[in-house]
């Protein structure tokens, strides 16, 4: 009877490690999504062109960037911060540098500080929005084309923002698969030579 309860308390055990273990594993996926969905976070809006209006007010944003523990990647911005005029197109650049001997993809999560700025953000292209992956040596420049709704000085809680902090972190996430393909390929391409 002993034995009965004490297998039944390990099962348990178990299942609740591998439910924190894929809790912990999709908690950054998850979180990127939750944040797009409901703008928590500061998260920017998509925008599918540019902005139809150029206040002559301005507005000052800053860069930032960082990385998950274990990326092995360098990661900065190039310019740290640029002043606009609200509504008007703004163009950054992110570099990153792979300085291992192997490919390694990531995913930029982003968000916008302050919070209540985040809805009048507007990205029109953003390497955020695809994975990214770096060939051993490989350093690219990454761009940002954005540009901040005229709307916020309309907003009781944002249009007092001087400026806006645009912040990306990189994770490191499994290479896609066209990417192994293409490497398992020239793999056997260069034994079949040899």
């Amino acid at each position: 009877m002993a034995t009965k309860g004490t297998t039944k308390t390990l099962w348990s055990l178990i299942g609740v490690v591998v439910f924190m273990g894929a809790m912990a594993w999709a908690a950054v996926p998850f979180y990127n999504w939750f944040c797009r969905v409901t703008g928590y976070g500061g998260t920017t809006n998509v925008a599918t062109g540019d902005s139809s209006q150029i206040l002559e007010q301005t507005i000052k944003i800053r860069f930032d960037a960082s990385k998950d523990r274990g990326m092995p990647w360098e990661f900065k911005p190039m310019q740290t911060e640029m002043t606009l005029r609200i509504g008007e197109d703004g163009l950054a650049f992110y570099e990153a540098y792979n300085p291992t001997d192997r490919p390694i993809a990531g995913q930029a999560a982003y968000n916008v500080a302050p919070f209540d700025a985040g809805a009048y953000f507007n990205k029109i292209e953003c390497f955020c929005f695809t994975e990214q992956v770096l060939m051993p040596g490989e350093r690219v420049e990454m761009p940002v084309s954005f540009y901040v709704d005229p709307e916020i000085v309309n907003d009781p809680d944002a249009k007092f923002a001087k400026h806006i902090t645009l912040s990306y972190t990189f994770y490191e996430i499994d290479l896609p698969e066209e990417t192994q393909a293409a490497l398992a390929k020239e793999e056997a391409d260069t034994s079949s030579v040899n």
